[in-house]
C-alpha cells in the first residue's frame, strides 16, 4: 500500500492532474498518429507531415506541444530536424487505447483474424 502512495497511484497524489495533462496532449488525432509514426524510430518532419497527411507547418506546432510536454526530442542534421519518442510510456499509451478501441466496437478485431482470412478478396 506505501508503494502505491509512493508512486502516484494515490487518487489524491499531485500525479493525477499531471496525468490529465498528458491525456489531454494525446486527446488530438494528428498527435496520436505523429506517435504512431515514431515509434519505430525517429522521422524528420517532413516525412512526419507526410504519413499523417498535414501540412508541415501544422505538424511542427504539434511537435512543438508534444515537445514542451517531453514526449518527443529533436536532433539536428544539417537544416534538418529530426524527432523521436523520449520514452515509451506516451507510445505504450497509445497503442493500449487503440486496443481498448477495436475490442469495445463488437465483432472481431482485425488482429484476431487468421492471416488467411485477411487475404480473401
Amino acid at each position: 500500500m506505501d508503494a502505491d502512495k509512493a508512486c502516484g497511484r494515490n487518487g489524491d497524489s499531485g500525479y493525477v492532474e499531471l496525468a490529465v495533462e498528458i491525456f489531454a496532449m494525446l486527446a488530438d488525432a494528428t498527435r496520436v498518429r505523429l506517435i504512431l509514426a515514431l515509434r519505430d524510430g525517429e522521422m524528420s518532419v517532413n516525412d512526419l507531415a507526410e504519413a499523417v497527411g498535414k501540412p508541415q507547418s501544422a505538424v511542427s506546432q504539434h511537435l512543438a506541444k508534444m515537445r514542451l510536454a517531453r514526449m518527443v526530442s529533436t536532433r539536428q542534421e544539417g537544416t534538418r530536424v529530426f524527432y523521436r519518442l523520449e520514452n515509451e510510456h506516451a507510445r505504450q499509451l497509445v497503442t493500449d487505447a487503440i486496443f481498448q478501441a477495436e475490442h469495445s466496437l463488437g465483432g472481431t478485431p482485425r488482429h484476431h483474424h487468421s492471416t488467411a482470412e485477411t487475404e480473401k478478396p
